[in-house]
């Protein structure tokens, strides 16, 4: 094909080649868009460049690119753009693509820069908006909780330590309070976007290029926050990025999987507090009764697969070299799996938690007197009880009830004692206002930053 050249070397075995290439062709497809609009980022800057006796890239030649640039990006979103194995990543497709299209001007848009620095501009790219979306799915999560909270009020539930009954709570604090959970893991997403939010590009193998790149220019076009200073640092960073978010998604991925694991086992028989909503349930081949919670069994199954994912990717970076080495090229497959996964699951829960049940008799049927002691114990304190006295006294009632003796042991109404407690937090003191404006505030900083992140893209390829 007139004007293709590829930098593949012809002597290497294609065992070898198909080897080193891995998943490339399939794994950058997702990072298409976000090549073109770093080229086209690049290129802008070329025709900009100061103090050459002529410009690599004239102004005319940079918005032709641009143009092209669009179009293949185009291509990509319908999902009609290829990677051949001979172009091994998206980087050189693209550079194909243009080749064929604007010929020589195709041949200069690596000028100055590496693959090492265009793969890493297209990763941080991608992980900003997949960051970004997967904060909104966080917060849709926690806001469906604190929904189906606000909505079961002060429905009494046993509250529980070890599994044991432990002490009043409610639905209203069960739900409310995996939504902070959760909430609170926006820190640690926020982190990795931060780490994100930084440009490699000019940095090209790790140390920079006789030229006179203009890295703020490029940091600018490409919405990001600065460019990362010292250009070996820019290249060592690559894997740190992906091992980050791989551990905010992991701790997340935990969080969620106890979410799931409560709802097992309060939807069981034995409870039955909660009832799944069917559709979201599983049958048996066997059984004609059963209406399992598969979905979140593999909640629990996914967070182990993520945990697993940020093991791998930790373990590939502890004993590398500095400057760019091959390993890296597996750190793509392990961060995009474990978005994926989070993502995939932070949405499958939002469903599940939007059709769950609340059975109020269940719950209330639940409360055994032990479940009062505690309360019971701090009403004699009131009384003028000595903490330690009190406790003791209540610890022999239900001993001699555990004994099976005859014991007095006084039997509270849980749902008096539920309004009891009103200090900020338990159970009459849930503030719905608190979830409302955390999501609210998260919410519009999350649309504030993909809207700059599109705008860009759109300024840069016409889109």
């Amino acid at each position: 094909m007139k004007n293709r050249k590829t930098i593949t070397d012809s002597t290497v075995d294609p065992d070898v080649l198909a080897y080193t290439v891995g998943d490339d062709p399939v794994l950058d497809l997702s990072l298409a868009v976000w090549d073109c609009m770093g080229t086209a980022a690049h290129v802008t800057m070329l025709s900009e460049m100061k103090g050459l006796a002529r410009p690599v890239v004239t102004t005319r030649e940079a918005a032709a690119a641009r143009r092209e640039l669009g179009r293949i990006a185009a291509l990509a979103e319908k999902g009609k753009f290829e990677i051949r194995i001979d172009d091994q990543d998206v980087h050189m497709a693209v550079e194909r693509m243009l080749t064929e299209r604007l010929g020589d001007l195709g041949k200069k848009i690596h000028t100055g820069r590496s693959r090492n620095d265009q793969v890493a501009v297209d990763v941080r790219l991608h992980m900003k908006d997949e960051i970004l979306r997967a904060e909104t799915e966080t917060v849709t999560l926690a806001a469906e909780l604190q929904a189906f909270g606000a909505k079961s009020g002060a429905v009494p539930l046993v509250g529980r330590t070890h599994l044991q009954p432990a002490m009043p709570s409610s639905v209203e604090m069960w739900a409310t309070g995996h939504a902070e959970m959760i909430l609170d893991q926006l820190e640690n997403l926020e982190a990795a976007y931060r780490l994100a939010d930084v440009n490699p590009l000019g940095s090209a193998a790790g140390y920079g290029v006789p030229l006179p790149l203009d890295r703020r220019r490029t940091t600018e076009l490409l919405a990001f926050s600065r460019p990362i200073h010292n250009c070996f640092g820019a290249s060592m960073a690559r894997g740190e990025c992906e091992a980050a978010l791989l551990s905010a998604l992991a701790q997340l991925m935990a969080v969620l999987s106890r979410l799931a694991e409560d709802m097992i086992l309060f939807s069981m028989p034995e409870f039955a507090y909660f009832r799944l909503p069917r559709e979201y349930c599983t049958g048996s081949s066997i059984m004609p009764q059963k209406f399992n919670p598969d979905v979140l069994e593999l909640v629990r199954s996914k967070a182990a697969q993520v945990l697993g994912l940020q093991t791998a990717a930790i373990s590939l970076l502890h004993a590398m070299p500095g400057g760019y080495n091959r390993d890296l090229q597996d750190c793509k497959w392990l961060y995009m799996k474990g978005l994926d996964l989070a993502r995939r699951t932070l949405r499958i829960l939002a469903k599940v938690v939007k059709g769950l049940k609340v059975d109020a008799e269940k719950c209330r049927a639940a409360f055994t007197p032990g479940v009062f002691a505690t309360d019971v114990a701090l009403m004699k304190v009131a009384a003028g009880t000595p903490w330690r006295d009190a406790y003791h006294e209540v610890r022999d009632q239900f001993a001699a009830l555990y004994d099976g003796k005859r014991a007095e042991v006084a039997v509270m109404d849980p749902d008096e004692a539920v309004a009891a407690k009103t200090h900020e937090g338990t159970t009459g003191g849930i503030d719905h206002r608190i979830y409302l404006r955390r999501e609210k505030a998260a919410l519009k900083s999350i649309s504030g930053r993909l809207g700059a992140l599109h705008a860009a893209r759109r300024a840069l390829l016409g889109m």
